[in-house]
C-alpha cells in the first residue's frame, strides 16, 4: 500500500494559466517509491495521463526502480535518483531533492518555453527527420516573437554588429575519397553565425552530390569546436514565418542526418547549443578530453534550434536530454561517454592541419 492509501487522492495533471496564458505550477513531482504497490491498471491509467500532460513531469526514485512503474519512468519527463545511472529515463543526482529545486527554478524563470520544450521532445521521436525538425523549427520560431526571449534580448542588449574577417569561415581539402572540412572562425569561438552556416552548407551539399566522397570529417579550428549561435545576431529576425522556413531549409545538420554513415565529427572545448546539436546527427562523433557539452537555450526563452530535440534524445535519450535542455547544466566527457552523447573520447582535436588561403 503506498503512503496515499488504498484510495490515493488523484494526481493534478492539468497545467493552469493565468490570465495572460503564462504557465502556474509547470512542474509536477511524482515520488516513485510510493507507487511500488499500486496496481497495474492505475499505473497504466496514470502513464497515459502523464504522456499526455503538458505540464513537465518529474519522478524521484530514494531505491531501485520497482519493475511496476517502468511505465511511469517512460511517460515522466524525467526521473531523477542518487542511484547509478541505471536507464536512459533516469538521471543520477547525488541529491534529488535538490535537483527538483534546480528544475523548479529554472521552469519558474521561463515556463513557457519549458512547458514548450516538454511537449516538442515527446514529438521529435520520429524516425523522419525532417518531420522531427518541422517540429523543433516551428517552436523555436514561434519562441522568438514570446516575452521570454524578448526580455532576455533587452537584458542582454539586443543584437550587436559583428566584424567578419576576409577569408572562407569554412575552410575544405579533398584528398582522395575523404573531405576534411574545418570551421575557421577561432576569433569567435567558431560560433555559428548565419554565414557561417551558408558556408558550411554548402560544401556539405558538395560532399552529398559527389558520390565519390566516401569519408566527411569535421573539425574547428582553435580551442573550441563550436560555441553555438552567434548571439549577436539574435534578435536580428524580424519575421517569424520566415525564421520557421529558414532554419528548415538552410540547416546543414539535415544534410549531416543523411551522410551520418559517412561523416566523422571531432570536437574539443566548450562545446554548446549548436555546437552539439548538430554534431550529434554524426555517424561518429569523438570528443577530446576536457570537453563540455551545454545547452544554456531554455534559459534565453528558447529550445535548442539547431537540430538538438532531435539528434540529442536520439543519442542519449529524451529523459536525459530534457535534463540538459532544462537546467542547462553541462556535462563532461565521461558522462557524455557513458550516455552515449559521444561515440569516443580521442586527442585533442583543434583543427590545425589545413592551410589557410593566402
Amino acid at each position: 500500500m503506498s503512503r496515499y492509501g488504498t484510495d490515493p487522492a488523484p494526481v493534478d495533471f492539468e497545467l493552469d494559466l493565468d490570465a495572460d496564458g503564462t504557465p502556474v505550477q509547470p512542474l509536477l513531482v511524482l515520488p516513485l517509491d510510493d507507487w511500488a504497490d499500486e496496481s497495474p491498471a492505475r499505473i497504466a491509467d496514470t502513464a497515459a495521463l502523464l504522456s499526455g500532460s503538458l505540464r513537465l513531469t518529474v519522478g524521484v526514485l530514494r531505491g531501485a526502480a520497482p519493475p511496476a512503474v517502468t511505465p511511469l519512468l517512460d511517460a515522466l519527463t524525467l526521473t531523477l535518483s542518487d542511484r547509478p545511472d541505471v536507464s536512459r529515463q533516469i538521471v543520477t543526482h547525488p541529491d534529488p531533492a535538490t535537483a527538483v529545486q534546480q528544475l523548479e527554478q529554472a521552469t519558474r524563470h521561463n515556463p513557457r518555453a519549458s512547458v514548450a520544450l516538454g511537449r516538442l521532445l515527446r514529438q521529435t521521436g520520429v524516425a523522419d527527420t525532417t518531420v522531427a525538425l518541422s517540429s523543433e523549427a516551428a517552436v523555436y520560431s514561434m519562441l522568438l516573437a514570446g516575452t521570454e526571449f524578448r526580455t532576455w534580448l533587452r537584458d542582454r542588449g539586443g543584437p550587436r554588429p559583428v566584424a567578419f574577417p576576409d577569408r572562407p569561415l569554412v575552410r575544405f581539402d579533398r584528398s582522395g575519397a575523404e573531405l576534411a572540412l574545418v570551421l575557421d572562425h577561432a576569433e569567435r569561438r567558431n560560433a555559428l553565425s548565419a554565414r557561417l552556416r551558408e558556408e558550411l552548407l554548402e560544401v556539405l551539399r558538395l560532399a552529398e552530390l559527389d558520390s565519390d566522397i566516401e569519408r566527411v570529417r569535421i573539425s574547428g579550428a582553435g580551442p573550441v569546436f563550436c560555441s553555438g549561435g552567434d548571439l549577436d545576431e539574435f534578435g536580428t529576425a524580424t519575421d517569424v514565418v520566415a525564421a520557421y522556413e529558414v532554419r528548415l531549409e538552410r540547416a546543414p545538420w539535415r544534410i549531416i542526418d543523411r551522410l551520418r554513415d559517412r561523416i566523422t565529427v571531432h570536437i574539443q572545448g566548450a562545446c554548446i547549443g549548436a555546437g552539439i546539436e548538430m554534431a550529434a546527427f554524426a555517424g561518429q562523433l569523438v570528443a577530446a578530453p576536457g570537453t563540455r557539452f551545454r545547452l544554456p537555450e531554455i534559459g534565453m526563452g528558447l529550445v535548442p534550434g539547431a537540430g538538438g530535440t532531435v539528434s540529442i534524445p536520439r543519442r542519449i535519450g529524451r529523459w536525459r536530454a530534457a535534463w540538459m535542455m532544462l537546467t542547462g547544466d553541462p556535462i563532461d566527457t565521461a558522462t557524455a561517454l557513458r550516455w552515449n552523447l559521444i561515440d569516443d573520447i580521442g586527442t585533442d582535436s583543434r583543427a590545425q592541419a589545413l592551410p589557410r588561403p593566402i
